[in-house]
C-alpha cells in the first residue's frame, strides 16, 4: 500500500510564504516523478510543478519565479516552497509520485490527500 501525506497548507496573506511537504511511504521500487497539482473552487485540477527523477524540474507559467520544487530522496519527500503568494493562488494543492513498483508494474500514480492553500487579500 502506497501513501503520500502532505502537510503545510494554511491561511496565510497575500505577499506571503508558506511551504508544502509530501510524504511518500509504502512498497515503492523507484519513484520516477513526483509534482503538485492544485484545484480551485469551480475549476479542474491542474499541474503546478513536477520533478523527474535525474531531470530537469518544470514550472506551469502561473507560478514560475514564485514557488519551487525540491524533493529528499532519502526521505521520499516531496517539498514546494510558496512565495510572493497571490489570491489566484487558493486551491486545494495535492502532491502526485510517479512510481515503478516491485511487481514490475510502471507509471503508477499515486495522490494525497490534499492540503488548502488560502491567501487573503
Amino acid at each position: 500500500q502506497v501513501q503520500l501525506v502532505e502537510s503545510g497548507g494554511g491561511l496565510v496573506q497575500a505577499g506571503g510564504s508558506l511551504r508544502l511537504s509530501c510524504a511518500t511511504s509504502g512498497s515503492i521500487f523507484r519513484i520516477n516523478a513526483m509534482g503538485w497539482y492544485r484545484q480551485a473552487p469551480g475549476n479542474q485540477r491542474e499541474w503546478v510543478a513536477i520533478i523527474p527523477t535525474g531531470g530537469r524540474t518544470r514550472y506551469a507559467d502561473s507560478v514560475k519565479g514564485r514557488f519551487t520544487i525540491s524533493r529528499d530522496n532519502a526521505k521520499n519527500t516531496v517539498y514546494l516552497q510558496m512565495n510572493s503568494l497571490k489570491p489566484e493562488d487558493t486551491a486545494v494543492y495535492y502532491c502526485n509520485a510517479d512510481v515503478l513498483l516491485p511487481d514490475g508494474r510502471i507509471g503508477v500514480n499515486y495522490w494525497g490527500q490534499g492540503t488548502q492553500v488560502t491567501v487573503s487579500s
